[in-house]
């Protein structure tokens, strides 16, 4: 998870050196006023004049008409129209607890259907908790072989089989339909390993990220031999290797139903697009430059044309393959030398650009700290959010 690229940049300012835990808590306060300030925030006057609003509630449907029309003769939404048409969709309740373990979560993903929350812990656990159930835990999972913690999870499109990867070239299976509330690795349940390693290999290496293929035929992992590694479920073998990038490959997908295109991320900064179609599948068909940092995971729309990608610069990018390069980029040094892992971000790097930024949007004001945030498109009958 952590890029073996080196960097030649100075570490944090001088600020941050001497009291970088205050640098953080004036982040978090500013983003504390901000989320505050959006809940309360009221139309403009200028809005409320030209619809005759007075004091009363505006509906989003009223906002939107008088913008498409001009009615206020300001040609767009102001500040505070944007905070006020938000802030029925910002989160008002929670958090809640939903379970207690003696060790850290380190993965939480719900099931496509929204039905399942499943979660990965740094002791060796998983569990399956029922959201229709007042999150009533549907299975319990003791893990196999696991070296520090459980990196990632991917629950097959049938929902009959979890798989999970740790830092080994091995990743088990595990049916999780069946009777058997616990499962206990080859004691009550079988959990079958899958080896990605090869005979060459000169050393071992961690899984960061795993996908099913949509058909439930194929698994894709993403590694810190700095590569992607596709394995065949009938036939029992890893059947594609591809060197992808120059550091860890920390995220990885499948980007539509057909299995053939392919989305990486890495600790190089740069997410790729591979075509297992084409022959020369060692390269890839296209480079998407952007990001600052390490690209920490990777959610395509199932479009073939869409993804997101969040990253340890502190934000999250929304990408068109249709406006990749196909010209080969070396990775962006990193502004700052820090370690997302036990360092706070440096606050004079957060608003740093990309000299040749292809993504299409760029969100912020979440943050990317002591592991590698996750971040998704919502379900498919609402696809223009996104949660993370």
């Amino acid at each position: 998870m952590c890029s073996k690229r080196k960097t030649c940049h100075g570490g944090p300012s001088q600020q941050e050196q001497g009291s970088p835990a205050i640098a953080n808590e004036v982040f978090v306060i500013d983003e504390e006023v901000s989320h505050l300030t959006r809940l309360k925030s009221e139309p403009s006057e200028r809005t409320r004049a030209c619809l005759h609003a007075g004091k009363s509630h505006i509906s989003t449907f009223k906002l939107l008409s008088s913008r498409e029309s001009n009615r206020s003769g300001f040609g767009r939404f102001s500040s505070a129209d944007c905070s006020y048409a938000l802030r029925k969709h910002l989160p008002v309740r929670g958090p809640w607890c939903v379970d207690s373990m003696d060790c850290a979560a380190y993965i939480s993903q719900f099931s496509s259907d929204g039905s399942l929350l499943i979660a990965g812990f740094r002791g060796g656990r998983i569990r399956f908790y029922n959201a229709d159930k007042k999150w009533k835990i549907h299975k319990d999972i003791n893990c196999k072989s696991l070296r520090w913690t459980v990196s990632d999870i991917a629950l097959s499109p049938d929902q009959q089989y979890l798989a999970y990867s740790s830092l080994t070239p091995t990743v088990h299976i595990v049916n999780v339909q069946n009777a058997l509330k616990q499962s206990h690795a080859n004691i009550t349940d079988i959990h079958e390993g899958l080896n990605f390693s090869a005979a060459d290999d000169e050393s071992s290496f961690g899984i960061f990220s795993i996908k099913f293929s949509k058909d439930g035929h194929e698994l894709v992992v993403g590694n810190s031999n700095e590569s992607i590694c596709i394995y065949d479920l009938g036939a029992n073998k890893v059947t594609e290797r591809i060197h992808a990038h120059v550091a860890d490959v920390n995220a990885v997908t499948f980007a539509d139903e057909s299995s053939d295109v392919l989305y990486s991320g890495s600790d190089d900064s740069l997410c790729k697009v591979w075509d297992r179609r084409c022959h020369k599948s060692a390269k890839p068909v296209g480079v998407l430059a952007g990001h600052l940092d390490g690209v920490t995971f990777i959610d395509s729309r199932g479009d073939g044309h869409y993804f997101i990608s969040n990253c340890k610069d502190q934000t999250i990018k929304l990408w068109d393959i249709r406006k990749l390069s196909s010209a080969t980029k070396d990775c962006t040094p990193k502004a700052y030398e820090w370690d997302y892992r036990w360092m706070t971000y440096p606050s004079e790097a957060r608003f740093l650009k990309h000299s040749y930024d292809q993504s299409l949007a760029t969100f912020r004001g979440h943050s990317v700290l002591r592991t590698l945030i996750r971040c998704y498109f919502s379900p498919m009958h609402r696809l223009s959010k996104l949660v993370f």
